[in-house]
């Protein structure tokens, strides 16, 4: 044997033995460990682009609370000089926003809380080092802050939360150590709702109502705190101030509509708003963005267009072209509900001119992220297939090309000075934030600097390998989805396979990291996880999305792309045909219900947040036209049957696999009626059931402790009806081992 070739040999197998060495060291990862996971976020690019501000925040597992700090960068070394430059173990320091001159950095804390309400102020720091130094002294705290561009002002918005104001201070004196008294921006009879610095920094565009009822104020004030469903409150109208008279000019108003949102052109000659109609029940949180259409405002003349007449479509915020020539948003293709969305575009100064519709060539949905410089491309973000990927507009071309290529979910924003900033995950990396200096470095990941890296421990955990998977539904159309296979996998080895349902369920699974509902922890305790994108999915194109829409075709395909998938991982020898469970959360619940009525294939069921009874769920949750939509377009009233043929209470009696159900209190979304009408059948019935009652009132869990819970006790619950294991609660041994201990595992053993 030839002397290099034995180097090569031996080189090989000292490789192969310390990768064999280091995978022996890694453990599982467990549920406690998503809990540990820091998150970055929050960048600020120096003016000069050589150093980066960006907040890290911090779980404190004990006392069920995060804290934030915030950490400087170099643009060129990245993550390895990544510094620490503020220490508040308990506190928050958030939103670092440089000085124009890139000697000063200003900040949000509430390390100082004072006053009867407590809340943030403002701090004044040097990026090289030093004590903060407080700029601040509101008494009931301080919002969202900016400074102006040309570094005269720090406007801030300061007040209770529902009574805030606008105040500016001198940013000279304050950087030259004087507490020069705020001047009052705003003094309007209505809270400020919405503003916005131009980017000369020379005037604020804000929204406020034309005044304040003063007696629902006082009623909440004096604990009359019933909610009044579709409230009638004053609407809200678009305002500019000049910064240095403070002299408030309006720019709408009327009893027509409220302006819900608004955006600028660069040199603030125009606005673009969205007016919601002066309808309490179409100007809701939910209903808003069905019913606005797009206003076109000239700031210098007043005059206000009307460019879009759409009563139930809604449109993106109205973007403008760097040089302000050009207006563009997105909405649904050719304005039908729920089409993949489409870019219109119109020269600005060509008042009630057509528009030209960009994209129509693509199967896919458009957006507008930002522009070029030369305003030829606009670049935006989408899902393709299972990732995540930024794509390109060529505006004259009209055609739309990826610009970046990874298997991976990628998330792309370009910063005030220039450089783009790059949010990344994939199957063992956690969301870590990349700068790219140029969109032409985008396609080039060598370029890229990474930022930041809150998560090393992710190093020495044992991951299962996670890649797309594809498989042929029963109608003959493929199918794709992301399979996690068990940590260690051995080929021709059979696993336990947990199917874990997105919801949405326009929505999409991707190589992120730890998809799913903890994949990565079920993979680390030996199943495989199938993550499916089913019809009803985003990231296949406008048809695979809207297949489910019709009188009684929600499930159908959705059900057959999920059970094939289970299939096609069975046939391949990856999945064991007797050990199956399967889970999801909201449109994820919907579908576990379908299942649990539909086939006993299952050994365990956890259904989060999941739709029963399609007839009562119409009127109880907060969303009704995309209901409707999936309806073919009636109402429950008008058509009952098409309401009830897909619902799983209609088929309750075919329920056998035992069930977990899970629900927040207040959910708005799918409503806690919903799980108890799914649990008191399962009992009379006497399918193996448990109801777990989360509180709050939103969509999803958010507090830590009740998260860990939901989390653990599924998997417990699974490991019992699929394993086998005797038990699935033990309260002491979450309450004694896990808040104190880190980490802790899943339990395998009873």
């Amino acid at each position: 044997m030839k002397t290099t070739t034995r180097r090569a040999l031996i080189a090989a197998l000292s490789a192969g033995t310390l990768a064999a060495s280091a995978d022996a060291q890694r453990r599982p990862m467990t549920f406690l460990d998503v809990q540990h996971l820091k998150q970055a976020g929050g960048v600020a690019l120096s003016p000069d682009g050589r150093w980066a501000l960006y907040t890290l925040s911090t779980p404190d597992w004990k006392e069920a609370r995060r804290s934030t700090d915030v950490w400087l960068v170099s643009t060129s070394e990245g993550v390895r000089s990544a510094r620490q430059l503020t220490f508040t173990a308990d506190k928050n320091e958030t939103a670092p926003a440089w000085t124009p001159d890139g000697r000063f950095f200003v900040f949000s804390s509430n390390r100082e809380a004072q006053g009867p309400n407590g809340g943030n102020q403002l701090f004044l720091m040097r990026p090289d080092g030093g004590e903060a130094r407080r700029i601040t002294d509101d008494r009931d705290g301080v919002g969202r802050f900016e400074i102006s561009a040309d570094g005269a002002w720090l406007v801030y918005a300061a007040g209770k939360a529902n009574e805030q104001q606008l105040k500016a201070r001198p940013l000279a004196a304050l950087l030259a150590g004087d507490s020069a008294a705020a001047v009052e921006v705003t003094n309007h009879p209505a809270p400020i709702t919405g503003w916005q610095l131009s980017r000369d920094g020379k005037r604020v565009f804000f929204t406020a109502a034309d005044s304040l009822d003063k007696a629902e104020k006082a009623r909440i004030e004096k604990k009359f705190t019933v909610a009044i469903r579709n409230y009638d409150v004053p609407l809200e109208h678009l305002w500019t101030v000049p910064l240095e008279t403070r002299q408030p000019r309006r720019l709408t108003g009327g009893t027509e509509y409220g302006v819900a949102s608004f955006s600028l052109s660069d040199d603030a000659a125009w606005v673009g708003f969205r007016g919601a109609p002066n309808d309490r029940y179409k100007r809701t949180v939910t209903e808003a963005g069905n019913h606005t259409d797009l206003y076109l405002v000239e700031v210098a003349t007043g005059r206000i267009e009307r460019l879009t007449t759409n009563a139930e479509i809604g449109e993106s915020n109205l973007s403008f072209s760097p040089d302000g020539a050009w207006i563009a948003f997105a909405a649904s293709n050719d304005f039908v509900y729920s089409r993949d969305q489409k870019i219109y575009l119109r020269a600005t100064k060509a008042a009630d001119g057509p528009w030209r519709k960009l994209g129509a060539g693509y199967d896919g949905g458009l957006g507008i992220g930002w522009w070029s410089r030369d305003a030829r491309t606009i670049y935006f973000n989408e899902g393709v297939r299972v990732t995540n990927q930024v794509l390109a507009l060529d505006i004259a071309s009209d055609l739309v090309k990826p610009v970046v290529a990874e298997s991976a979910s990628v998330f792309a924003t370009r910063d005030d000075t220039g450089p783009i900033l790059i949010t990344y995950a994939d199957p063992s990396t956690p969301p870590s934030i990349f700068l790219a200096r140029t969109e032409a470095d985008l396609a080039n990941r060598t370029a890229w600097v990474r930022l930041t890296d809150p998560n090393p421990q992710v190093a020495g955990f044992a991951l299962g390998q996670a890649s797309e998977y594809t498989w042929r539904s029963r109608d003959g159309k493929t199918v794709g989805g992301v399979l996690v296979k068990p940590a260690g996998y051995q080929p021709g080895r059979r696993y336990p396979l947990i199917v874990q349902i997105h919801g949405g369920p326009a929505g999409a699974d991707v190589l992120g990291f730890n998809g799913g509902y903890g994949s990565q922890i079920y993979a680390g305790a030996g199943y495989a996880v199938l993550l499916p994108n089913y019809r009803g999915s985003t990231n296949y194109g406008e048809r695979h999305r809207v297949e489910t829409a019709g009188i009684g075709k929600y499930f159908d395909r959705g059900f057959d792309d999920i059970m094939t998938g289970v299939d096609q991982l069975v046939a391949d020898g990856v999945a064991h045909p007797d050990s199956l469970g399967a889970m999801g959360w909201s449109a994820g619940g919907h579908y576990s219900n379908w299942i649990l009525t539909h086939t006993d294939r299952f050994k365990a069921i956890s259904s989060g947040a999941g739709t029963v009874n399609w007839v009562s769920m119409y009127a109880q949750s907060d969303v009704q036209r995309n209901r409707q939509w999936y309806m073919g377009g009636d109402l429950p009233y008008d058509n009952h049957e098409a309401y009830w043929r897909v619902s799983p209470l209609k088929y309750i009696k075919n329920a056998k696999t035992p069930t977990m159900i899970h629900v927040v209190d207040g959910d708005p979304r799918v409503p806690r009626p919903q799980s108890e009408e799914l649990h008191m059948a399962l009992k009379k019935l006497g399918v193996p059931t448990e109801l777990f009652v989360y509180p709050g009132n939103t969509h999803g869990i958010t507090e830590p402790r009740n998260q860990l819970t939901k989390a653990m006790v599924e998997f417990n619950w699974f490991e019992k009806w699929i394993r086998g294991k005797p038990a699935w609660l033990n309260w002491q041994e979450m309450l004694v081992t896990l808040p104190d201990s880190a980490p802790a595992r899943p339990r395998l053993t009873p």
